[in-house]
């Protein structure tokens, strides 16, 4: 399926598309506005409030969200691959038995920084958010 002469149409353009519109409708907060005096005295607009005192503990917790994102997707593959038939019995096990331990290492992780695994799910606005709901 194509439009515009021969540009594909995916998915991925479709939710980039969404992606920008949801952008340009945000609303600016008042941090976003510059100050009211001089035109020389503007500066940028500051969007990330960094602490010195929780860097680590963030930057920690947007690695443990990539993580567990991609943990996520390889369970789902696996399950895709056992379904389908595609594994033998003894490559089921296994892969259960290591997907169950990347699990317990990543709530050991999330606990070393006073995080839990909902902590990990990024909310993305109008798109929802970055993981599914846990069970």
């Amino acid at each position: 399926m194509t439009t515009d002469g021969n540009r594909p149409v995916t998915r991925f353009h479709d939710v980039a598309d969404a992606a920008a519109r949801a952008y340009r409708r945000l609303p600016a907060s008042a941090q976003d506005a510059a100050p009211p005096a001089r035109a020389e005295a503007r500066t940028a607009a500051q969007r990330i409030n960094t602490d010195p005192d929780t860097v680590e503990r963030d930057l920690f917790k947007l690695v443990l969200t990539l993580v567990e994102l991609v943990r996520q997707l390889m369970e789902r593959q696996a399950l895709h691959r056992v379904d389908a038939g595609d594994l033998t019995e003894e490559q089921e096990e296994r892969l259960g038995a290591t997907l169950m331990i990347l699990h317990d290492r990543m709530i050991e992780l999330c606990a070393r920084y006073d995080l839990s695994l909902q902590d990990l799910n990024l909310d993305l606005g109008p798109l929802g958010t970055l993981l599914p709901p846990s069970d």
